[in-house]
């Protein structure tokens, strides 16, 4: 159909019921639609077209023995409203991290999930959970296929990310095994509502006692460390220093990469002093 927006107005159309062979035949000045938070909030001048992904009828969540599916247009309050089984004591980190967002209500119950993935900015609360939780991300590409890229991978820079030309993330999978460890979670920003400077989750799983730690929002791109027990305090600053290089800090008005560096390194240890003192009980 052909729709001026008022709030785009290079726009002269809108996709509303989208098809793999419409993907296929994707061209410069087109744009996926998601929630369209970030799309709408400034101008898109070199955009003509929108394809509205809600047209798909992609089902938001579904839970299953292997873990949680999540469609890339589930809306932040879908995902945190969602029932799930009492064993996956992960289950608080979604709210933690949907918190994370700059934005009200308002923005929580348009902004999708796999909207945050794909603006790729290092302060994306889903990027944090996702990386975290070692999900699988299912992409549609443009010939027809489909292919997994874990969501730690997915992020290759700020603003860049793994999707070519017509590509669309379709879903998030959360495995099980790691929606049953027990989290710890740390966040700072300049400012009591600002964007996040650094975001860090923790992991122990009940299983083998292996130690996960994720680092995302201090760095240009998620960075996970994992060990296969707790680490020691120096072992830990050793694998962080080893794994992020100075030039691997964010640098930009909402924290310098010196600060952001010691707030990632004392947040680690934390992290690892309270995942540690879980492992007695």
């Amino acid at each position: 159909m052909n729709v001026p927006t008022m709030d785009l107005n290079g726009i002269t159309s809108v996709v509303d019921t989208p098809s793999r062979a419409l993907q296929a035949a994707w061209q410069p000045g087109d744009a996926w639609l998601g929630g369209g938070t970030w799309l709408f909030s400034e101008p898109q001048p070199q955009l003509n077209r929108l394809i509205d992904l809600k047209g798909f009828g992609w089902e938001s969540l579904r839970v299953t023995a292997d873990g949680l599916e999540i469609g890339a247009t589930c809306t932040f309050a879908e995902l945190s409203g969602a029932g799930m089984p009492a064993a996956w004591t992960a289950r608080p980190l979604i709210d933690q991290c949907r918190q994370a967002l700059l934005g009200s209500f308002k923005v929580w119950n348009e902004a999708t999930v796999g909207g945050n993935l794909c603006m790729s900015l290092p302060a994306g609360p889903m990027i944090s959970l996702t990386a975290a939780l070692d999900a699988s991300c299912t992409i549609w590409t443009a010939d027809g296929g489909e292919r997994r890229v874990a969501a730690v991978d997915f992020v290759t820079g700020p603003g860049r990310n793994v999707l070519g030309p017509g590509e669309v993330l379709r879903s998030i999978t959360l495995p099980e095994s790691a929606l049953r460890c027990r989290t710890a979670f740390r966040w700072i920003s300049l400012a009591p509502l600002g964007r996040s400077a650094a975001l860090l989750i923790g992991r122990r799983s009940p299983d083998d006692g292996s130690f996960v730690v994720t680092v995302t929002a201090s760095t240009v791109r998620p960075v996970q460390l994992s060990f296969p027990r707790t680490p020691g305090s120096a072992e830990l600053l050793g694998a962080l220093e080893h794994e992020i290089p100075p030039d691997s800090y964010y640098d930009d008005v909402h924290g310098t990469p010196e600060w952001r560096r010691h707030m990632t390194l004392r947040f680690a240890e934390e992290i690892r002093q309270e995942l540690s003192a879980d492992a007695g009980r």
